[in-house]
């Protein structure tokens, strides 16, 4: 089953087109399961690097399965936030990015079920729709920072609204999504975008961070291909790809930071989660590090529970928990 998740991801990496077009509306709708949930566009104006490309939504489901939706996503003309709230909620929250090489996002499996799991510990979901870089906008390299960053302070900035402390904040990545949720955790002071409004006057910085099966270099022999192409570019340049690289950039202001990887991952190999690991832990940074002998890549939750690495959500949380971001 893993392998063949895998398989698929990696042939959509290389793919140039999805099936299944559907309007805005039509997907904002189907990503909306519940009386009260609620999408927020993290941009009030103009969005940054807008070349008024014609940017198309479209939703591609690869299990085919009614009772299981496996949506790939791309056509993010208007990043958002797609709230999923604790029915008990406890103030922790949780910005959730979806990975997908930077090409698409895997909605339902790094998106909706991770929101599941979050929810019924009491913590607050935020799904990121961040854009595609490689989808018309100009300065690439930054668009889905750009939202990262934007998406962290309008969830501080609506905290009350949202019922959350704005001090427990964590952030949740898969894959190239790790990529941005581990740029978020060591670039969330740098400024990529002019400031809007007053929200722009908050911190970008998460309290928490966890990377499952990152991408984390642009420039080491391990990299993903498929994640840095997209995000910088064919032609990327060698500095580009240094101020890309995750463990390039940690220092003693990165939050406390989860990782989790499986040694037998093809796509992207644990070397990613290694290398970063040894730059927080040269910083003195709390982290935990845990890889897993089996698993494969993209697994999400969705591991039997004969599979030790199926446990990543519960030591995620007790993390979280010794680090004060989450309740006991």
């Amino acid at each position: 089953m893993f392998e063949e998740l895998t398989t698929r991801r990696t042939l959509l990496l290389g793919a140039t087109t999805l099936a299944a077009v559907a309007s805005v509306a039509t997907v904002a709708a189907r990503a909306q399961t519940r009386p009260n949930d609620e999408l927020v566009p993290l941009w009030p104006g103009a969005i940054p690097g807008d070349r008024h490309a014609a940017i198309v939504r479209k939703s591609a489901d690869q299990s085919h399965d009614p009772k299981r939706l496996d949506r790939w996503i791309t056509g993010i003309a208007q990043p958002m936030l797609v709230v999923r709230r604790a029915a008990q909620p406890n103030g922790a929250a949780v910005l959730v990015m979806p990975g997908g090489g930077y090409g698409f996002l895997s909605y339902d499996n790094e998106g909706e079920e991770q929101a599941a799991w979050l929810n019924a510990r009491g913590i607050t979901a935020f799904i990121l729709l961040y854009r595609l870089p490689s989808e018309g906008w100009a300065n690439q390299a930054v668009v889905p920072l750009q939202d990262a960053q934007r998406a962290l302070r309008v969830i501080r900035a609506g905290a009350a609204r949202f019922k959350v402390d704005p001090g427990k904040i964590a952030a949740l990545g898969f894959s190239a999504g790790g990529h941005l949720a581990g740029s978020l955790a060591t670039r969330f002071a740098e400024p990529t975008y002019a400031p809007v409004d007053r929200t722009d006057t908050l911190s970008a910085r998460p309290d928490l961070v966890a990377l499952l099966y990152p991408v984390v270099s642009l420039e080491a022999p391990f990299t993903h291909a498929g994640s840095r192409d997209n995000l910088l570019g064919r032609d990327g340049s060698a500095a580009l790809r240094h101020a890309g690289s995750v463990e390039a950039r940690v220092t003693a202001d990165t939050p406390p930071t989860f990782l989790v990887h499986a040694g037998d991952d093809g796509l992207v190999p644990v070397a990613n989660s290694l290398t970063l690991y040894a730059a927080l832990t040269a910083q003195k940074r709390p982290s935990e590090l845990h890889a897993f002998d089996g698993g494969g890549h993209g697994f999400g939750v969705r591991l039997p529970r004969t599979n030790p690495a199926s446990a990543w959500p519960d030591l995620f949380h007790t993390f979280g928990v010794s680090k004060g971001i989450f309740a006991a």
